[in-house]
């Protein structure tokens, strides 16, 4: 830790207290006080593998941070497996007891996140893509690639999946403008603080692509809140809702579920019944792709 904070400019020995926040499953997270009265947090990289685009996750979120408007933490230090930012006020949505949720404020905060565009598709620590079809593809065989590495158990063999996914490339070539998009936007990386939406955090997960799949995860393992859609809409947020991102968002529901089930390998998840429902999920999620042929 000594070695991260001199980097960023931070006297170690201003740490007055130091707690390892937890919660996690990829980095270590450690939140600092500082005698000046700041609150920062660190994260480390792990050294173990992962999955293939698991690398210099780090320098993507700090990458996320420095282009993004919105309730993120600042950026106070990177470098080659850390990142250190200051944290943000609130607690998890998660973490929270059943209550009323700010969804449409969060929907207009979503529509501001998409204000960002870039120049190719993809990982920002992988090479990027001319077109959606190319990146998604690439990053769909990538996953598919790890599954057989790790020997998981999928509901259809892994050459069938990628042969399913490239059947819905025309629906991919609709998407023409790469946007930033933070792809784990699931209530433990949402924050609230006295009602109101507080913050966003771990953005190691992003990608430039389809803006759309950021609703994969807000719609995590429950149907999208009407406000949420109603406030992303009237703040002008660029998904234009209908049958075609309809059909996108059952590709990247595939990819996500692909990622929850072929992780859990490499992290050492040992859970039966995640797996079972993970890959329950997965199951049911091509076969409404195999119709949608």
């Amino acid at each position: 830790m000594r070695a991260e904070l001199t980097a960023s400019g931070i006297d170690p020995a201003s740490v007055v207290a130091a707690e390892d926040i937890g919660g996690g499953t990829y980095n270590t997270a450690t939140r600092l006080e500082l005698a000046d009265g700041r609150r920062l947090v660190l994260k480390i990289a792990p050294t173990a593998p992962g999955l293939s685009h698991e690398h210099d996750l780090l320098a993507t979120e700090a990458e996320y941070y420095r282009r993004v408007s919105g309730p993120l933490p600042s950026v106070v230090g990177s470098g080659p497996g850390f990142l250190l930012m200051t944290e943000l006020p609130g607690v998890p949505w998660s973490q929270l007891p059943e209550g009323p949720r700010p969804h449409r404020e969060l929907g207009e905060v979503v529509a501001g996140l998409h204000t960002v565009t870039g120049d190719g598709f993809g990982y920002p620590q992988e090479t990027l893509h001319p077109t959606w079809p190319k990146a998604f593809t690439a990053m769909a065989d990538a996953i598919l690639a790890d599954a057989v590495r790790y020997g998981v158990h999928l509901p259809r063999p892994a050459a069938e999946i990628a042969h399913l996914v490239r059947r819905h490339e025309p629906l991919l070539e609709l998407v023409t403008t790469p946007v930033l998009v933070h792809f784990d936007l699931w209530d433990g990386n949402l924050l609230l603080d006295d009602g109101r939406l507080s913050g966003i955090i771990d953005a190691e997960r992003a990608f430039w692509g389809d803006p759309a799949a950021e609703f994969v995860s807000l719609g995590l393992f429950r149907d999208l809140d009407p406000g949420l859609l109603e406030g992303y809409r009237t703040a002008g947020g660029p998904v234009r809702f209908g049958m075609p991102v309809w059909a996108r968002l059952g590709l990247y529901r595939v990819y996500l579920d692909l990622i929850m089930l072929v992780e859990m390998v490499p992290r050492k998840v040992d859970d039966p019944d995640r797996a079972r429902f993970i890959r329950h999920r997965l199951a049911g999620h091509l076969d409404t792709l195999q119709r949608a042929l």
